[in-house]
């Protein structure tokens, strides 16, 4: 039987339609909202990593299958796979997973897929290369392609380099939709943690012209005296 229809059928006996409404109504998937028109079974992520665990090997052909899917599950299974392939792979098949997930990027499409996928692809397969299309990407007028830059520059932190992050949101300061400003201020609260000097520079810098939801993210780990510092403009 092929694969993809087996992850499909599994997919398809955990549904839960109660689950379904409330993972609906939170992730925004009403008329004019930010995920309009995306379906859910309603099935929790831990449910979703036993199926991943269990189709790890999915051929590539097939996991393109899933993520081109209507349905928010297949598609967070098939990056879910995905990041778990890269993990494993050689160079050849790394530079194939990052190709596809920037081939798929319209299938990419809610903050869940992206956070969960992007630093562990995107990110991790440039750590050692050219970051062009994460500046590319964040200039698009797509607000998923946006996140997507922003968020593989989790790799970079990790790996003690923030100086793609920092341009990044220096680019993302005057975006208006509050997923780009919470993921940006989410990384500046990142590079803090690891660089505090860092992160204040920034936010010295910028905290003036900053969206207010990105430089609470940014600060949320600040005691409520330097927090109340930042806050006054």
């Amino acid at each position: 039987m092929d694969k993809a229809i087996e992850v499909i059928k599994e997919l398809n006996k955990l549904a839960d339609a109660k689950c379904a409404a409330l993972l609906s109504r939170y992730f925004k998937t009403g008329k004019g909202q930010y995920s309009q028109g995306d379906i859910f079974l309603g099935i929790k992520v831990p449910r979703q990593r036993e199926i991943v665990k269990k189709y790890k090997d999915l051929d590539l052909l097939e996991v393109a299958r899933l993520l081109k899917s209507k349905i928010h599950e297949q598609r967070l299974v098939a990056l879910l796979i995905l990041a778990d392939q890269f993990k494993k792979a050689d160079n050849k098949e790394k530079k194939e997973i990052f190709n596809l997930y920037l081939k798929n990027t319209k299938y990419i499409n809610n903050w869940d897929l992206v956070d969960l996928s992007s630093p562990n692809i995107v990110g991790e397969y440039l750590l050692d290369k050219k970051r062009d299309i994460l500046y590319k990407l964040a200039q698009s007028q797509n607000l998923w392609q946006k996140r997507i830059a922003i968020m593989a520059c989790f790799a970079f932190i990790r790996n003690f380099e923030y100086s793609d992050c920092l341009k990044i949101s220096r680019l993302l300061l005057k975006d208006k939709h509050d997923l780009i400003h919470k993921a940006a201020g989410w990384m500046l609260r990142e590079i803090g943690k690891k660089d505090l000097k860092k992160e204040e520079e920034f936010l010295d810098k910028y905290f003036k012209i900053m969206p207010r939801t990105m430089l609470r993210y940014a600060i949320e780990k600040f005691s409520q005296a330097k927090r109340k510092k930042y806050l006054k403009k």
